[in-house]
């Protein structure tokens, strides 16, 4: 089956970005080409109406590291009814956008999104980050301070220094894991991002085992594994005092999330990945903000409990 879809794609009569994700994704893929590192790539995006009365605000939405914007599915939903347009990019590197071999950096990743925004003629946006778009949400608010009205982190990942306490792999180590991938191993990682397992979490599972199946795998393992070493390499967590922007924390108090957790010593694991002290001390760190702690939810509240993080989000915005 791969060895036919190559022979179609040398011919020019498959596109690259259509065989990454034969999931439908809820509205119209559009692209932007950027320039990076003496490359060209395209960068995907979703960008959404309001269909209630219009704020005249923008939400921009950054997804998590295994991960594209399909999963803010119902997020953009509730968004545009309420009358904000929303932008939904798959970060180069995610989804339907271009896997290049880059020197991969949160830098580089807000630069791409300021120039989708720019592209857009957006001025300022609400930018929503969830687990490492979290950290990509920090940095971009950082970065561009000025373009930033509003920041919502929903248990983001790197609330601590990783590089401190999870034993340093070299990047082929990372690749070689990435390589040995299986639906089956992509599912029970994903076990552990809630408190009970429930059959409808099973389609983001099967979301992110399509690349398995597109001819270029061998190309995202290693983009993979490029990119745990850009979260495990670029903490933000001691930059969190110098946010501006208002913002809110969204935490599940049932989230144990640590990249690298498999590499952890036992006797130090349950020191680390305490969202419910985490996300204290980050809400102490940041001026101003705003906590919301959701008891019994795990690592995706705006999967595992919509109806909370909705409440949460539009309460905030308003």
């Amino acid at each position: 089956m791969k060895k036919s879809i190559y022979f179609l794609l040398m011919l020019g009569l498959v596109n690259y970005s259509v065989m990454a994700q034969s999931i439908s994704y809820p509205h119209p893929v559009r692209y932007i080409t950027l320039r990076q590192e003496q490359k060209t790539m395209r960068m995907a995006y979703m960008d959404v109406a309001p269909i209630g009365k219009p704020t005249g605000k923008t939400v921009l939405l950054f997804h998590g590291k295994n991960f594209s914007g399909i999963y803010w599915r119902d997020v953009i939903n509730f968004l545009s009814k309420a009358g904000y347009r929303v932008i939904a990019p798959d970060q180069v590197g995610w989804g339907r956008s271009d896997f290049p071999d880059l020197h991969y950096s949160f830098h580089a990743l807000a630069a791409n999104n300021k120039q989708l925004l720019d592209s857009l003629q957006v001025d300022q946006v609400v930018v929503m980050g969830h687990s490492m778009g979290g950290m990509l949400a920090t940095r971009f608010a950082l970065r561009y301070p000025e373009r930033v009205r509003q920041l919502i982190l929903e248990n983001p990942i790197g609330l601590e220094d990783y590089r401190t306490f999870v034993p340093y792999s070299p990047i082929d180590s990372l690749y070689e894991g990435e390589l040995g991938a299986t639906y089956a191993s992509y599912k029970k990682y994903q076990q552990s991002y809630y408190p009970t397992w429930e059959a409808k979490y099973e389609e983001w599972v099967r979301v992110q085992a399509s690349a398995l199946e597109d001819p270029r795998f061998k190309q995202i393992a290693w983009v993979n594994a490029l990119t745990y070493q850009m979260i495990y390499e670029q903490p933000v967590c001691y930059e969190f005092k110098n946010l501006k922007a208002p913002t809110l924390l969204i935490i599940g108090q049932a989230d144990r999330t640590i990249v690298g957790k498999a590499r952890v010593p036992k006797a130090l694991v349950n020191q680390h990945g305490q969202y419910p002290e985490l996300g204290k001390r980050t809400h102490q760190q940041i001026v101003g903000s705003q906590l919301v702690e959701l008891p019994g939810v795990g690592h995706i509240p705006h999967v595992q409990s919509l109806a909370e993080f909705q409440k949460a989000v539009l309460s905030f915005l308003r």
